[in-house]
């Protein structure tokens, strides 16, 4: 994995979220982030969505943090939009917050496993490594045109930085 660190901009993301928490996610029967992709995907709920800023790229958050990547979590999966005047009743908005970031270049690799392993990786990392203190307001995957062959998928990976 490639590492940079970052300063960006708010971000406003309309799409679909569900709360989980990493134990969970290790349990096919508990887990709620596949299926809550798969809806994204599946309904193509991005076609839905007025004022996309960048479409056919997909912004997977995970925000709103109890405590840190042990607690509960609220998991956001969307597309970055310009306005929020024009929101269909099923999505909700999230906005990230202006902040600086240690960006992470990832794969390639088959989905989902180049982010299993990423994700992985950066639980074992220190602050040093991330240059700074992780936030825990918003950390993010971009995907991209990048990510069009899920045999073959590189990613970014945004950790907020205190």
């Amino acid at each position: 994995m490639n590492k940079s660190m970052s300063t960006l901009s708010e971000i406003k993301l309309v799409g679909i979220k569900v709360r989980t928490k990493n134990a969970n996610e290790m349990d096919p029967q508990t887990a709620k982030i596949g299926p809550t992709i798969g809806e994204w995907f599946g309904k193509q709920l991005s076609e839905k969505l007025s004022h996309r800023t960048r479409p056919g790229t997909t912004f997977c958050v995970y925000t709103e943090y109890d405590s840190d990547e042990h607690g509960e979590y609220t998991y956001f999966v969307g597309e970055q939009v310009s306005a929020f005047d024009t929101v269909d009743p099923s999505m909700e908005t999230l906005t990230i917050p202006a902040s600086q970031y240690a960006q992470f270049e990832c794969g390639p690799g088959p989905m989902p496993q180049v982010c299993i392993n990423a994700w992985q990786n950066l639980w074992q990392m220190t602050e040093s490594d991330f240059g700074g203190k992780r936030s825990y307001v918003a950390d993010f995957e971009i995907y991209d045109e990048r990510a069009q062959d899920p045999s073959n998928t590189s990613l970014d990976i945004f950790i907020g930085i205190r």
